[in-house]
């Protein structure tokens, strides 16, 4: 994810860290050799050209904007819907921490460990990482670590703990109870993320979006080239950038879980939780927050 303060001016013009510019850059380039291709067949051809209007690209084009919104206000909702499911995360595992003050050490320490387990595996099952190691470093969970879910092995083993911590008649039912509901948020988290990552924006809709821009944008210049001339140029590679970025942009957000510049900041998130736990675990030496590199918390 992104972090700058907010841009001047200047940032706002010169800004490529951070930008979907580069992402785009060979497609804006096609489409400014086009353009120049479109205003020296006009010089050569300047009464064909003139009897081209310009209508009928205003109309598409007010089509295409409405209908990429779509699609971006699409890709934003899986984004802020993977940021509200990690936030969860983050509740669910202060108020099962919470509710474990009055166990023994070693049971309470087995319980925050796992919660820390829990979100580093959940956190590299998403981006395709190695889940098991990174369960490795918090919790032992045996053989599951080769089976299809490492990280609901976790749930499921501190769920067995919690169980015979009530046969044994150290929680009373209702405290079970209350540590189980807990539990249930985190699967409720696992099991929303796993489907975000899933099911993509159906690939026919993009696709559609991505060739109309493109048809468009390849011949607006030619629409142009007959009455503004070389400037030609600057109203085509405005909409190219407009339309391209929007697109790029729609891409990176699809994905929350990404490794994208716009993507969740995932790392950043599970350290988060992990910083919280060890330090009611009583660890002073924390692992440090995460911090942007070049303006970009992953």
């Amino acid at each position: 994810m992104i972090v700058r303060s907010q841009p001047s001016l200047r940032d706002v013009l010169t800004t490529i860290n951070g930008s979907i510019l580069p992402r785009i850059g060979r497609r804006l380039g096609t489409i400014a050799l086009v353009s120049v291709i479109a205003i020296l067949a006009a010089k050569d051809h300047p009464g064909i050209f003139a009897r081209i209007s310009a209508m009928p690209f205003t109309l598409i084009g007010i089509a295409l904007s409405v209908f990429m919104s779509f699609r971006n206000n699409a890709c934003y909702a899986r984004w802020w819907e993977g940021r509200q499911q990690w936030g969860e995360l983050i509740v669910a595992s202060r108020c099962l921490a919470r509710e474990t003050a009055k166990l023994e050490e070693e049971d309470r320490q087995a319980l925050l460990r796992g919660i820390c387990g829990f979100a580093s595996g959940l956190a590299a099952r998403l981006r395709g990482v190695d889940e098991p190691e990174a369960i490795k470093l918090w919790i032992d969970i045996g053989k599951a670590a080769t089976g299809p879910n490492p990280t609901n092995a976790v749930l499921n083993q501190m769920g067995e703990r919690l169980l015979a911590l009530m046969n044994d008649g150290v929680i009373t039912p209702i405290h079970y109870s209350v540590l189980e509901r807990e539990m249930h948020r985190l699967a409720k988290v696992q099991g929303a993320c796993e489907r975000i990552a899933s099911t993509p924006v159906p690939f026919a809709y993009s696709l559609l979006l991505q060739r109309t821009a493109l048809i468009f944008c390849v011949m607006l210049p030619f629409a142009l080239a007959g009455s503004l001339d070389w400037w030609t140029l600057l109203p085509v590679l405005l909409v190219a950038y407009t339309f391209f970025g929007l697109d790029a942009l729609g891409h990176q957000l699809e994905d929350p879980f990404g490794l994208e510049p716009n993507c969740l900041p995932l790392y950043a998130l599970r350290r988060t939780v992990e910083r919280e736990m060890l330090a009611l675990l009583g660890e002073e030496d924390l692992p440090a927050p995460a911090e942007p590199r070049n303006g970009v918390l992953s």
